[in-house]
């Protein structure tokens, strides 16, 4: 059985267009340079507004990605 350790951040993603694009829109991006993203968790929607209108949503995300193991390989 191999044992799941995980670490986790919080991203902010927005969007003018809604909550899934703002969702998507942070983890395209934190994928750059994050790796072995597992799971997200939506811990908290905003939105801004502009002329009695929403201009933007905005999303807290939780993200877990896998902590990996250290590959040692001795050389002689």
């Amino acid at each position: 059985m191999t044992d799941h350790v995980y670490r986790v951040i919080d991203l902010v993603g927005s969007s003018e267009t809604g909550i899934e694009d703002a969702i998507n829109s942070a983890i395209t991006k934190a994928g750059r340079t994050v790796r072995h993203m597992r799971w997200f968790e939506v811990v908290e929607t905003r939105g801004h507004i502009e002329n009695n209108k929403v201009a933007h949503y905005q999303v807290t995300l939780k993200v877990g990605f896998s902590v990996e193991d250290e590959n040692v390989t001795l050389q002689p």
